[in-house]
């Protein structure tokens, strides 16, 4: 690879009261990241405030309405550098991996997406009932829309910003404001939910994109617990492949160049290569 090509890096973190585990993930953050977006749903034990004493330059965004696939479209939308990664702030997602899916990006692909069933991937948060649904929801989607993929329902992925702009959620951010008159936390709109990951990578499939799978280790949360309901989350997933595939038309969207075209533009418009003095990792220079 080229060395003037050296594309700008946002980190989009959504959160909501990981107070506790911000030290560890921001300490892990990697000096390719140029951009970090902490979108934070309301938390009220002070994370915001850990945040900018960890990165005073941290952009932090919020949201009026509840939900994961929001804070995600948020900063997606937000994010300004050519590549926008997305990863969870209750350390699941290894930022030491942050590189391997830029480098898949700069490779030749218009998405990177994590697999935990490709080596040295793996998980240490597995239940038995997670390996069945996600095993299934990956059939289906390879059925459906036919890719190879080896993972789903796993939320450590990196898109071209082009990519992001592409596949339509600007209509997801736009309903935030249907907050649900109760208060509660659960997402109350398509898109607002854990289906958010679903929905982009079949969208991106959809679209006729070029998909890469990059093996990553999901780890432990080290406090706190997950907001994630297996069962009520699979059926939002579910009713999200179904809804994607057959009620979505893709031609209306779907892209008109070639990868090659999307990555010359992409060479095109990257900034000026890194000074020497903040030498690249192997992985981006060659």
């Amino acid at each position: 690879m080229n060395d003037a090509f050296v594309p700008t890096v946002s980190l989009v973190l959504p959160c909501f009261n990981e107070a506790q585990n911000l030290p560890a993930v921001f300490a892990k953050i990697p000096s390719i990241v140029t951009e970090v977006l902490l979108v934070d749903g309301g938390s009220r034990d002070g994370s915001v405030e850990v945040a900018r004493s960890l990165r005073p330059d941290v952009i932090v965004l919020g949201q009026e309405a509840p939900g994961k696939g929001l804070a995600l479209t948020i900063g997606l939308l937000a994010a300004t550098s050519s590549i926008v990664v997305m990863a969870d702030t209750d350390c699941s997602t290894d930022l030491d991996e942050l590189e391997e899916f830029v480098a898949a990006l700069v490779g030749g692909a218009d998405l990177a997406k994590g697999t935990r069933y490709l080596p040295p991937g793996g998980s240490d948060d597995f239940t038995r009932i997670r390996l069945i649904g996600n095993w299934f929801l990956v059939r289906l989607v390879n059925c459906l829309f036919r890719t190879k993929w080896t993972d789903l329902a796993y939320g450590y992925a990196a898109f071209w910003s082009d990519t992001v702009r592409s596949i339509g959620l600007s209509e997801i951010r736009e309903l935030q404001h249907e907050v649900n008159a109760e208060g509660s936390r659960r997402p109350q709109v398509y898109g607002h939910g854990f289906e958010i990951e679903t929905l982009m990578f079949c969208r991106t499939a959809h679209l006729g994109f070029t998909v890469a799978e990059v093996p990553s280790h999901e780890r432990q949360r080290i406090h706190g617990g997950s907001n994630l309901n297996v069962f009520r989350d699979g059926l939002r997933v579910v009713h999200c492949i179904m809804k994607e595939r057959f009620f979505r038309p893709a031609s209306s969207m779907r892209a008109t160049n070639s990868l090659a075209d999307r990555m010359t533009v992409r060479r095109m418009s990257t900034p000026a290569p890194t000074p020497p003095n903040n030498p690249l990792p192997d992985s981006l220079s060659h």
